[in-house]
């Protein structure tokens, strides 16, 4: 191969992460799906891959566990559990301090085992419509609920994206990785709910309020009896050490045999860029091995303190998920502790930005079509500090214990 050429696969290559770290292409209409599948085809065209290692390198147990979940997502948001659970929760206080609790461990807790971003869609406009009825400043209630959403989702492999890509590549079990993260998640929810309790005085106050009527969610019950079985099961099965991606794959096929709800609105649910962005991502991974670009990347995450700092940085500037397909080529198989620092380190540098995770753009959306536009600076405020100091609990009980 010409050195020309190889020059010019590594020059798309580079172009291809800067487009995925931007999320758009200026002047044309591409998001991080479509930037990925067409730098995908270019590297592909140009030699870097032939199409059959291209396909190959798409790692298809991660793909249908991901596709799985959200299908069980989708009919428990249908079922109505989502609403119901947190709706329950918030029945047990009063106060603003006990309502900003309640939505921190309530929304933490479920992001634990269902993908994070279905939660941040269904808490936020019922965290805007009880804020509003009590007169309260909604921004830390919404700050709550996108901290909570992502350190929340660190503590199982099947929190969000991330961990379900770390699980697929290092093989640790389901048990194992909540029994090393869980108490991380568990402190850096106490952590979050002592920084809001400091940066916003008006919220710590535990007088009780005028509270109004809960708002009523239709539910589907024999759905939901049905749906929460089949839940419960597949929770079981991730526990007692079954493989994920097919005990996954059995749960959705399973809720698909229904006559109450159409296919389609199911399958709407899904989203379908996601899967098309991993596709893609797994291509473009191979290509920077076969490049051998990831010598130098070894180096930089041989140190834990290394391996944590790039991997909240490169987060930041490309995305979790990009940042976790490129970076796991250099950990070594049996190396549990980079790989839960991987995890880790991905998940909480959400916590960064606004823009650091898609739980928070799906937060802010939602927040601003109903009339409450959430900023940047705002959410940095709360993001640098929340950061640092659940990355510092993660290096503490994961490196130094």
């Amino acid at each position: 191969m010409s050195n020309a050429l190889t020059g010019l696969q590594m020059i798309v290559l580079a172009l291809s992460y800067v487009a995925l770290g931007v999320g758009s292409v200026p002047g044309l209409r591409m998001n991080r799906a479509t930037i990925a599948l067409v730098s995908a085809a270019l590297l592909v065209g140009l030699g870097t891959l032939s199409l059959e290692a291209a396909w190959q390198a798409i790692d298809a147990s991660t793909i249908v566990f991901l596709l799985s979940m959200m299908v069980v997502n989708a009919y428990l948001s249908y079922a109505g559990f989502f609403n119901l659970a947190l709706l329950s929760l918030l029945r047990l206080t009063h106060s603003p301090f006990g309502l900003l609790g309640l939505l921190t461990v309530g929304t933490g807790l479920l992001s634990a085992f269902f993908l994070n971003d279905t939660l941040a869609l269904v808490s936020t406009p019922l965290t805007l419509q009880l804020t509003r009825s009590l007169k309260l400043n909604p921004i830390p209630y919404l700050l709550a609920i996108a901290g909570a959403t992502n350190i929340g989702s660190l503590a199982t492999l099947s929190g969000n994206p991330q961990n379900i890509l770390v699980g697929a590549f290092s093989g640790i079990g389901y048990l194992d990785f909540a029994q090393a993260l869980v108490p991380v998640a568990i402190v850096g929810l106490g952590g979050q709910l002592g920084l809001l309790w400091l940066l916003y005085p008006d919220v710590r106050s535990l007088a009780p309020c005028t509270f109004p009527e809960l708002p009523r969610f239709r539910y589907h019950r024999a759905l939901l009896v049905k749906t929460l079985i089949i839940t419960s099961l597949l929770l079981t099965a991730f526990v007692v050490g079954l493989p994920l991606a097919e005990s996954a794959f059995l749960a959705a096929a399973a809720l698909l045999v229904t006559r109450r709800i159409k296919p389609e609105r199911v399958l709407q649910q899904v989203d379908w860029s996601l899967l098309v962005l991993f596709s893609g991502l797994f291509i473009l991974t191979e290509c920077v091995r076969s490049l051998q670009l990831l010598p130098g990347v070894a180096t930089c995450v041989a140190h834990p303190v290394g391996l944590l700092a790039i991997t909240v940085g490169l987060s930041n500037l490309i995305s979790n998920v990009p940042a976790v397909l490129l970076l796991q080529g250099a950990i070594a198989p049996g190396d549990t502790t980079s790989w839960l620092l991987l995890a880790a380190g991905s998940t909480l540098a959400g916590n960064l930005t606004l823009f650091g995770s898609v739980a928070n753009l799906i937060m802010v959306a939602a927040a601003a079509s109903a009339g409450c536009p959430l900023s940047f600076w705002q959410h940095l405020r709360f993001g640098i500090p929340l950061t640092l100091m659940t990355v510092a609990i993660t290096y503490g009980w994961v490196v130094l214990r």
